[in-house]
């Protein structure tokens, strides 16, 4: 489809302020980079603005240091009507000895909203290209079919979302 990218790449340096009281980059500016590469991606793919709805099985691998490069790399797996999965990686690099890890992966569903009146807008369908990207969308597919799961046994213990006092 011209015009349009199923994956995208950003990267960060790891700096002081990045890092929690262990001296590791915190979680949560992590989960910042993936939201933004995520975002980037899902945009990319739908040419409409996107919210997240969801992020499912985050998993933190190993720490991230201050001084490494960061690179978080988003690729759509998954299209519905108007929803796109997709799955980050999170991958860090020493400068000074060239070393490459996996740090953190994730998938993430996005919804792709209309400019007038932010409702959801139909996405173009991603075809995979290739065994490994067949093998990422039935990964996507087992996802949702949990998501379905979890959903269900939220409701039949009474939990409906939304906090209460």
């Amino acid at each position: 489809m011209p015009g349009k990218q199923f994956e995208t790449s950003l990267r960060f340096l790891a700096q002081p302020g990045d890092v929690n009281f262990g001296g590791k980059v915190h979680g949560g500016m992590v989960m910042k980079w993936i939201d933004q590469a995520g975002y980037a991606c899902a945009v990319s793919w739908s040419g409409a603005y996107c919210v997240t709805a969801s992020v499912s099985g985050i998993q933190f691998v190993s720490p991230i240091h201050i001084g490494e490069i960061v690179t978080v790399h988003a690729q759509v797996i998954h299209t519905g009507r108007s929803s796109m999965q997709v799955a980050v990686d999170v991958r860090t690099q020493d400068l000074r000895t060239g070393a490459s890890r996996l740090a953190t992966s994730c998938v993430m569903v996005f919804v792709a909203l209309d400019a007038p009146d932010g409702k959801p807008t139909p996405v173009p369908a991603w075809v995979p290209d290739g065994e490994s990207e067949r093998q990422m969308q039935d990964y996507a597919k087992r996802i949702m079919d949990l998501s379905k799961v979890m959903s269900e046994l939220s409701d039949l213990r009474g939990h409906d979302g939304l906090a209460t006092n």
